[in-house]
């Protein structure tokens, strides 16, 4: 049952495609708010699945979405960049305020704040075909945090991109999170990633996706290069990795 400090839950939640693909099968996830949650799983699992319906952007076929605390405003974060070519970075982050018809003095000033937040200042006026694949990952996230969302829904966004750079956008991630403490829910099929970022990690079965297990990580934040070098952190992934085994091999 959902609690009073939960920003959304999904409850019971199952949802199968036209052609009879099953995805979701009785998923129940409680997220609170302010927290980061990360779902792991095996490709096809459904992780990213789950991300769309609490999006609003697919329906389920079983059960339902929850919002305890009223509907909350959403940012959400693709697999790819998803940038307009003929747009520069400040046009393609000001995109979300120009459709919802906020007028020109706030927009300017809501882009030239969120893209010094995310890094890009100096690049404003670049074109997607200039910058590299992290930085149009960061514009990318500029563009969900404009709106200033209670929710943010980031849907593998590192998955591309090199080990350095996903290291780097990481760290980003985590300040960008804790400033004014919105909710996450990443998807990663990455292990390492998840227990680095995470306060919860929900892991799911091969499709149809359900909950196997969540872990937490109580580890402190802010976390940096001393916490992914530590034992510490070591031993979360061995049992993160040993948890998703077990799923993958439907133990009980």
């Amino acid at each position: 049952m959902s609690s009073p400090a939960d920003i959304v839950s999904l409850r019971n939640v199952g949802k199968t495609f036209e052609r009879g693909t099953v995805a979701l099968d009785n998923l129940s996830i409680d997220v609170r708010a302010g927290e980061f949650v990360s779902l792991l799983g095996p490709s096809g699992c459904g992780k990213s699945t789950a991300l769309r319906i609490i999006a609003g952007l697919s329906e389920p076929s079983a059960g339902a979405v929850e919002w305890p605390q009223g509907e909350s405003k959403l940012g959400f974060v693709f697999q790819e960049p998803t940038l307009m070519p003929w747009a520069d970075v400040a046009a393609n982050v000001r995109l979300p305020l120009r459709l919802t018809h906020v007028d020109e003095a706030q927009s300017h000033d809501a882009v030239t704040q969120t893209l010094d937040h995310v890094g890009l200042s100096e690049f404003s006026k670049s074109y997607p075909r200039e910058l590299s694949g992290g930085m149009k990952m960061r514009a990318s996230i500029a563009r969900a945090l404009v709106t200033e969302p209670q929710l943010l829904l980031m849907d593998e966004p590192f998955a591309a991109l090199d080990e350095i750079t996903r290291f780097k956008l990481n760290d980003d991630l985590l300040m960008l999170w804790q400033a004014p403490r919105r909710t996450v829910i990443f998807v990663t099929h990455s292990v390492f990633e998840s227990v680095y970022l995470s306060q919860r990690i929900v892991i799911m079965t091969p499709r149809p996706g359900r909950v196997f297990t969540e872990i937490t990580i109580p580890a402190s934040y802010p976390r940096d290069e001393r916490f992914r070098t530590s034992a510490e952190y070591a031993g979360y992934c061995r049992t993160v990795s040993d948890a998703l085994g077990q799923a993958m091999r439907g133990a009980s």
